[in-house]
């Protein structure tokens, strides 16, 4: 009877729980999912946390090695803080929903990866009004139009796109003998860092003298990129190599590679843990790696310098930079690249 009474009790509190959502998340438990649910579990019910951390989504493993980031580092400095990702890389109203409960929540700093150049500006503005410091992490923000709306942003740190797509083009000439047609798979339109990697191999294919056939965008998703890429190489049979502005899209464009039974040269961006496997494996020529980790921490420490000097958050396109250097990842250095 005991057992049976504390099974109960043990249940009803379970309930009770679930229908309160459950104690507050930790920084060491980053939030995700839908702006409700996000902010239900940000962690600051008890005001422990004095900064956060808007990222674009959870569910990829760049995004992953990002929080991991920003996590280490707030253990480093001794302090809490709370990351917040969208649904999806499309859920832009969500993303400015939980800037907004961010806001609403009176942290001293918040640091955005925004989903789209402008989709956070209105709130960021409201943030600015409100005295608290933001940090432009990874995709950038367009500040003329944040400056309109009177919004300010400390600094921005990222890693240097058009560098990326540069490694990624020159390695890829080296590859195919400096000659040949040549395509880009591009990022998301109209995104800054995509668009950025996509310029920077532009510029260094057509300055080498090689043609680029077609550059189209196939929204950071490997079905798309494997359509995109059979495309390609069924309208221009003589295509030697393939520059593509992240990992994800890269494994999409390998398969159809493989598919076609072509020899044509595939270069991903971001260094994720899958696309560097495939170039130790000899299948995809090299990925340009970021370090998102880095990248977050940078921001974090970029946070708390702005509230620790209690900087002026004046409305300027005119904000600090830093700028995190990729590292091409070969068959060459590929096994010492994998965790």
């Amino acid at each position: 009877m005991k057992k049976a009474f504390a099974l109960v009790l043990a249940l009803a509190m379970a309930l009770t729980l679930v229908a309160c959502g459950g104690p507050p998340a930790s920084s060491s438990a980053p939030a995700s999912g839908s702006a409700s649910a996000s902010a239900a579990s940000a962690g600051t019910a008890e005001g422990d946390a004095e900064y956060a951390v808007i990222l674009k989504v959870l569910s990829s493993q760049y995004w992953q090695t990002m929080r991991d980031g920003i996590e280490a580092k707030a253990e480093e400095l001794g302090i809490k803080v709370d990351i917040y990702a969208a649904n999806t890389e499309d859920d832009v109203e969500g993303q400015v929903s939980l800037l907004e409960n961010a806001i609403s929540k009176g942290y001293k700093a918040i640091g955005v990866a925004p989903i789209s150049d402008v989709n956070l500006n209105n709130a960021i503005a409201d943030a600015t009004e409100q005295g608290i410091k933001i940090v432009n992490i990874d995709e950038a923000i367009n500040m003329e139009a944040l400056t309109e709306l009177g919004g300010a942003v400390y600094a921005y740190v990222a890693t240097d796109n058009v560098k990326v797509g540069q490694m990624g083009a020159e390695y890829l000439i080296e590859q195919i003998g400096g000659e040949g047609e040549v395509a880009i798979v591009e990022g998301k339109a109209g995104t800054i860092n995509g668009d950025n990697r996509r310029d920077g191999a532009t510029e260094t294919f057509e300055a080498a003298g090689l043609t680029v056939v077609d550059s189209q965008p196939a929204d950071w998703d490997r079905t798309k990129a494997y359509d995109l890429a059979t495309n390609y190489i069924t309208a221009h049979p003589d295509l030697k190599a393939i520059y593509c502005c992240n990992d994800t899209m890269a494994m999409g464009v390998q398969e159809a590679v493989e598919a076609s039974g072509k020899d044509i040269k595939v270069c991903g961006t971001d260094g994720n843990a899958d696309a560097i496997q495939s170039v130790a494996d000899g299948n995809l020529c090299a990925t340009v790696a970021q370090d998102p980790a880095l990248v977050g921490a940078t921001g974090l420490e970029l946070m708390v310098e702005a509230v620790e000097t209690d900087a002026a958050m004046e409305p300027t396109v005119d904000i600090p930079v830093t700028r995190i250097d990729p590292i091409l990842i070969t068959i060459d250095n590929a096994a010492e690249n994998l965790a």
